[in-house]
């Protein structure tokens, strides 16, 4: 049986960097195709949502940001599940709650995914705008090729498409979602 693999972008787009994650899965998926194939997940701020997620999928991986003042905007930290939990949980955000909460309880159950979450520290979650900070905007390449290497670590072949869609596109579409012209998730 194939490997069921999920990348959950998780954040609010309408606070600034927070919104990374999404952004995130969003790029991963308009710029590659994968084998197996990957669900690509919309997670904002799902809660207890997540939590099915969690626990149907042999692998998942969850990009985010990470509030942690001990460390530099923009690094970069990659974490088990058991290593994320372990560590001092910094929670200034719902999504940053949520997770952890989440990660908490699937650990209690008999059945929970192997999860890696790829965090990135980020400037402003604060201003209330759909866009990145420059300081993540600089770490951006480095955030997707962290996550691309995440999921060729569980086993999923990456190859990129042919037409890019870039950083700025991805924004835009956040910034002015549209059903009616196929600009959303």
């Amino acid at each position: 049986m194939e490997k069921r693999v999920a990348l959950i972008g998780s954040g609010n787009a309408f606070f600034k960097d927070e919104g990374i994650g999404l952004y995130g899965a969003k790029y991963l998926k308009e710029n590659y195709s994968f084998s197996p194939e990957v669900e690509i997940v919309d997670g904002g701020t799902l809660g207890f949502k997540l939590m099915p997620l969690l626990q149907e999928f042999d692998d998942v991986i969850i990009i985010n940001t990470a509030s942690d003042e001990s460390r530099n905007i923009g690094d970069i930290t990659v974490k088990t599940s058991d290593e994320f939990l372990e560590g001092t949980l910094i929670k200034k955000t719902a999504n940053e709650v949520e997770i952890a909460e989440m990660l908490q309880i699937c650990s209690l159950t008999e059945s929970m995914a192997e999860t890696t979450v790829v965090s990135i520290v980020p400037k402003d979650i604060i201003s209330v705008e759909v866009g990145l900070t420059q300081e993540l905007q600089d770490a951006w390449h480095n955030y997707v090729e962290i996550t691309l290497a995440q999921l060729q670590k569980v086993g999923v072949e990456v190859v990129k498409k042919e037409k890019e869609v870039t950083l700025e596109m991805i924004l835009d579409i956040f910034a002015n979602p549209s059903i009616e012209h196929e600009r959303g998730f």
